[in-house]
């Protein structure tokens, strides 16, 4: 394959090229945050880090701009760290191989971290070059995005002077984006019960797999598969016709990933063997019929497996089961006032048994914040049936569109004129750091662009090359303008 340095922009290439080899999963921004500091010693630019890890870059004024307002140039250095099952790879230290494939730069097998890689990236080259005009330009890199948006809240105040701000975390060239959803997360615990596995029984594992997955705000309109949803769906079957008995189920990862897989270990009489397979198939194929258009790569399968000792008891086996298949996911609710956005979503997004507890996670979204409490509350009524324990974790506030923003008024005649179209513009179901750092730093005027990226948070994301370099352009243009 060609290599990304042979393309245009040259400088965001090269960043992005050496930001790929950086582990940086969320929570582990250490690399890269070492980098981005190291690039601004060898500059010779002023930047800081705070309590959380944050760093911020500072970047004098071209020559005769010096009275123009400071930018904020906003990013998040971590990415989702997800990978295919059979892929080996070490995201605390393997670097993310590339893979080119006409217009589309993917990864081999694991996400390409172009989500907000590109958006570091172009940051760095506008910092780099010291032949553009612009004014003076703060470059926020902000830590945890993806798990929680820790980064944007802890900042404090004083740490941002200026207020205008391009966030450059989004994945539609051509969109413009003024508004997103809130959030929260919740942490369902479900004690369980173990005892001895007795008599003439068989082991088996009941394995989902080959599903999309995706964001969970972006593509949770799609429909796409949740292999968890899925599983405890075959798993209630299965338990209406078999004398089943669950040791393990695992599935799903970070709290923004629709589940792509799934599985159960489970223990059955050996007489019920083949019961099992033929509900697993017979519901498989239903299912497949169901979901086709969306995820043709839909799989239910079953394996052998090795024997154990300890298993949850009947009465556990069911409470898990019942609980998983009773959690919602997906979208609640339209919006009303937006046609075609999603105003209110959740996604069940892991679910693990561990000692003498399974733990699930929850992830709820709405542009609402009533509505988003109710969604939570709904889910806390669930897991009270179930007499599991519930844990909130501090909701994030949505973003608000400013329909009036001069930024957007200047960006989108700016786009009108570079590309002779209209941009669009959008509010999206998706937590944007936007929301919080708007609500922290109170009259910031902002708007969230980028480049095209398909798939995020997915071993299918990719990022189409060419709108890279009108992407860095665009950008270029309006801190000329502003």
């Amino acid at each position: 394959m060609s290599s990304i340095l042979e393309y245009e922009p040259k400088l965001v290439w090269k960043h992005f090229d050496e930001i790929r080899k950086i582990p940086r999963c969320s929570k582990h921004e250490e690399k890269i945050r070492e980098y981005l500091l190291e690039f601004a010693k060898k500059q010779g630019l002023k930047a800081k880090t705070d309590k959380a890890g944050n760093v911020l870059i500072e970047k004098p004024a071209s020559p005769g701009m010096e009275n123009k307002p400071i930018v904020v140039l906003q990013g998040h250095m971590d990415m989702v760290c997800e990978k295919n099952k059979e892929v080996k790879h070490d995201f605390s230290k393997d670097p993310i191989k590339l893979k080119i494939e006409g217009d589309k730069l993917k990864a081999d097998g694991t996400t390409l971290g172009a989500d907000d890689g590109i958006g570091v990236a172009i940051a760095l080259a506008i910092l780099e070059d010291k032949n553009l005009k612009h004014g003076p330009i703060e470059a926020l890199f902000t830590v945890d995005e993806e798990t929680g948006l820790t980064g944007a809240f802890a900042l404090e105040p004083g740490f941002l002077k200026g207020r205008v701000m391009l966030n450059l975390d989004s994945e539609d060239f051509g969109v413009i984006t003024v508004g997103c959803a809130g959030g929260g997360d919740t942490i369902i615990t479900l004690p369980v019960k173990k005892h001895k596995v007795e008599g003439d029984m068989a082991f088996l594992v009941i394995r989902i797999s080959g599903l999309k997955g995706g964001h969970s705000g972006v593509d949770i309109h799609e429909q796409r598969g949740n292999a968890i949803k899925l599983l405890s769906r075959i798993l209630w079957k299965v338990k209406q016709k078999c004398s089943l008995l669950i040791l393990d189920v695992t599935g799903g990862d970070k709290h923004n990933a629709i589940p792509r897989e799934a599985t159960a270990l489970v223990a059955v009489k050996k007489g019920d063997v083949e019961e099992l397979k033929k509900t697993v198939e017979s519901e498989g194929k239903d299912i497949l019929e169901e979901i086709k258009p969306i995820d043709p790569g839909f799989k239910a399968e079953v394996k052998k497996a090795d024997s154990k000792n300890e298993a949850l008891d009947k009465k556990s086996t069911e409470d898990l089961i019942n609980l998983l298949y009773a959690l919602p996911h997906g979208v609640l609710a339209m919006s009303f006032d937006i046609p075609g956005l999603v105003e209110t979503s959740t996604n069940l997004a892991k679910v693990r048994v561990e000692g003498e507890k399974a733990s699930i996670a929850m992830s709820s979204r709405s542009s609402i914040k009533s509505a988003l409490q109710a969604t939570r509350d709904r889910i806390h009524a669930i897991a009270s049936l179930a007499e599991a324990e519930v844990e909130e974790g501090s909701p994030y506030p949505g973003w608000k569109p400013n329909m009036n923003s001069k930024l957007l008024a200047l960006a989108r005649e700016i786009f009108k004129n570079m590309f002779n179209e209209e941009a669009k513009v959008e509010a999206i179901h998706a937590g944007l750091e936007t929301g919080i750092i708007g609500e922290k730093f109170p009259g910031m005027d902002m708007i969230s662009i980028g480049p095209t990226i398909k798939h995020p948070h997915s071993p299918d994301e990719y990022v189409e090359i060419s709108t890279v370099e009108k992407f860095y352009k665009y950008v270029l243009k309006i801190l000329e303008s502003l």
